[in-house]
């Protein structure tokens, strides 16, 4: 594998990373264009890793995204095919908009811990 697509990987992994966090936090991309001063295309080409993210807007984007600078490199593990993930990443999207959504603590708090308790039981 070269260099080029090495790259290529890990600006689409960081980009779904970008995502996700966004969708946490219910924000669209214009809001988080509109907090950066970057237009909403923008933000869509670091999402989709077309573009690649400089060091200092990723620092601007985590702290946008109140995540550490790391959050975005953590365990970043790139598999040799990124193909089609069957739409676990757009279903991974919504659940995590969703969980987002939910205002009592406690269920949220039950509700990830029901989701670590299944993940575990799948190793």
């Amino acid at each position: 594998m070269s260099g080029e697509d090495d790259r290529a990987r890990v600006d689409a992994a960081i980009g779904e990373r970008i995502r996700r966090r966004r969708v946490e936090l219910g924000l669209t991309q214009e809001q988080l264009a509109c907090r950066l001063g970057l237009s909403y295309q923008q933000i869509q080409k670091y999402e989709r890793g077309t573009n690649s993210i400089s060091a200092s807007r990723l620092y601007a984007l985590a702290r946008r995204l109140d995540v550490a600078p790391g959050y975005f490199f953590a365990d970043l593990d790139i598999p040799k095919d990124e193909g089609d993930d069957g739409g676990d990443g757009r279903l991974a999207c919504e659940v995590a908009r969703d969980y987002a959504r939910v205002a009592d603590a406690d269920v949220r708090s039950a509700v990830a811990g029901l989701l670590r308790a299944v993940a575990e039981r799948q190793r």
